[in-house]
């Protein structure tokens, strides 16, 4: 069973810090071999979801993503970012329940704002499916091909 959580920065234990942002280079880094920089000053102004599970009596972060505000990522937008499913956790629906549970708190937090995003372009059809549509061309970013997309205002 998972335990969802949402938590501001100043909010995250160390442990918990720790376990986001291993898991972000796990995947981000590792797993997708792009060297990047990762930590890129947007997690204090962001809110973080984390979904853990106990596995053999010890929290496993199995899911996890962020959003940020209007105007902190996109002029005028919210965002969310970071959209991350353990390996160990995969083939579950996690990844949809992530985002699901993200764009219903910036629906209920930012309800007049679109939210945008710099998707992975092979997840585009992904993320049309909560409705986001596609704008402008496909764009290198860090060594993997990325798309911006909108999900229009909920208000």
């Amino acid at each position: 069973m998972l335990r969802w959580q949402w938590k501001t920065f100043p909010e995250l234990t160390l442990d918990e810090l720790y376990a986001l942002l291993a898991l972000r280079q796990e995947v981000f880094v590792v797993e997708q071999r792009s060297i990047y920089q990762d930590v890129d000053g947007l997690d204090g102004a962001s809110l973080h979801l984390l979904a853990y599970e106990d596995v053999a009596g010890a929290p496993f972060l199995a899911a996890y993503l962020r959003i940020l505000p209007p105007g902190v990522k996109f002029p005028g937008a919210s965002s969310l970012g970071r959209v991350v499913t353990s390996p160990r956790a995969r083939g579950r629906g996690l990844g949809r329940e992530v985002v699901a549970r993200g764009l219903s708190r910036l629906d209920s937090d930012f309800p007049a704002a679109d939210v945008r995003i710099s998707a992975q372009h092979y997840l585009q059809r992904f993320y049309e499916g909560f409705g986001f549509h596609a704008e402008g061309d496909v764009y290198d970013e860090d060594g993997i091909p990325h798309i911006e997309m909108v999900r229009a205002a909920r208000r």
